[in-house]
């Protein structure tokens, strides 16, 4: 690390790639013959290898999760609030591990790369990815880098989720686990969320049922819109109101005023939109949608949630966001209290924040300080 970069900084990262030349069975039965993830590590690993933590990133995240890869990069990753040297995730004493899911847009294996038995891009034939997948995947990845053992398994979001369902798929594989801003399964409203923004893609005409790569297309307006929609989502109604207001980015309320009304809060939408549409791609957010609306993690399980987390070895920190509409606080109470009926140790905390979903991305004294202090815990001492 140079002094470009903020001392609390893991600084300038390179991304790496495993290559898995043995077959992958989704849940749905589908298989791919080979496949690769991309992925990110921060700090190092100790002679114990009792330090390796990992980062379960939610729908639009990466394995691009802190730090920097240039040094006239002017945003580090998505999470660089909570990973760094002397942060809650503390890289001076873990090895702290984030890889771009399968079925994702930043270098794994999925709808943009190419299949090799077409030599196109897999596009809408790439297999629908579960949450159960992404964890099997992650775990091979781990064996790949000499890992046996997460000392803790931390998402928020759908990364949330990924995070407690290691918990019960490998159970001896997690000490802790960390879930944030997550719940046991979606809402028919958090559904019908998703399926408005896939349908506002599927409709887009240059979609294609799929194959836009191949031809040579993009459904921008599509991504867009469903951008739009989720990220209408992820605020909450106070945070919107105290950004934005009523104020007009362009036009004006007299009489004589001709120019078109555009609100703030529209021109930030539709600059969300734009941005996101040329980054994404359409392929990937049907497909972690989806897979966000197929995750339940109590499945046919007799017993209910709690019956599920018997299973589980780790002590939990669940956390929800007082304004957080999407994934309301009572789903991590759910979370909570069915730890409890199993027997685990949990803490709960409801952070108070404006910031809706988005709150366990967004700086918050708080939360930082929660998720600092019951760090401590995680790891060698």
């Amino acid at each position: 690390m140079t002094d470009t970069f903020p001392a609390d900084s893991v600084g300038l990262v390179t991304p790496q790639v495993a290559h898995f030349d043995d077959p992958f069975t989704f849940v749905n039965g589908a298989v791919l013959q080979s496949h690769q993830l991309v992925y990110e590590t921060y700090g190092e690993l100790n002679s114990a290898g009792d330090n390796a933590v990992l980062i379960c990133h939610a729908l639009s995240g990466s394995h691009h999760a802190a730090g920097f890869h240039s040094a006239d990069e002017r945003r580090p990753g998505w999470w660089d609030l909570a990973i760094g040297p002397g942060k809650p995730i503390d890289t001076a004493r873990l090895f702290v591990v984030c890889s771009n899911n399968l079925g994702c847009c930043d270098g794994s294996s999925g709808p943009n790369t190419i299949n090799p038995n077409t030599r196109e891009a897999w596009g809408g034939q790439f297999p629908q990815p579960q949450v159960q997948d992404w964890v099997r995947s992650q775990k091979r990845l781990a064996e790949h880098l000499g890992i046996t053992k997460w000392a803790a398994v931390i998402g928020g979001s759908l990364g949330g989720m990924q995070a407690l369902q290691w918990t019960i798929d490998f159970p001896d594989w997690v000490g802790h686990c960390v879930a944030l801003a997550a719940a046991p399964g979606l809402t028919a409203q958090n559904i019908a969320f998703n399926e408005i923004a896939r349908h506002a893609i599927l409709s887009d005409p240059d979609w294609r049922e799929g194959a836009y790569l191949s031809e040579g297309t993009l459904p921008a307006r599509g991504v867009a819109l469903a951008r739009m929609v989720g990220h209408l989502t992820y605020m909450s109604a106070d945070g919107m109101s105290d950004r934005f207001g009523r104020e007009l980015r362009e036009g004006g309320f007299s009489p004589d005023e001709n120019a078109e009304w555009v609100f703030q809060v529209e021109s930030y939408l539709r600059h969300q939109g734009s941005r996101f549409s040329t980054q994404f791609d359409a392929n990937t957010y049907v497909l972690m949608t989806r897979a966000l609306d197929l995750f339940d993690l109590t499945g046919s399980q007799d017993g209910g949630l709690a019956a599920v987390l018997s299973r589980a070895q780790a002590e939990f920190l669940v956390a929800s966001f007082s304004s957080d509409w999407r994934f309301p606080p009572q789903r991590s109470i759910e979370i909570r209290d069915a730890l409890m009926a199993a027997g685990k140790p949990v803490t709960y905390a409801n952070i108070e924040t404006d910031n809706g979903h988005d709150g366990f991305l967004l700086p918050n004294p708080s939360y930082e300080q929660l998720l600092k202090e019951w760090m401590r815990r995680v790891g060698p001492s």
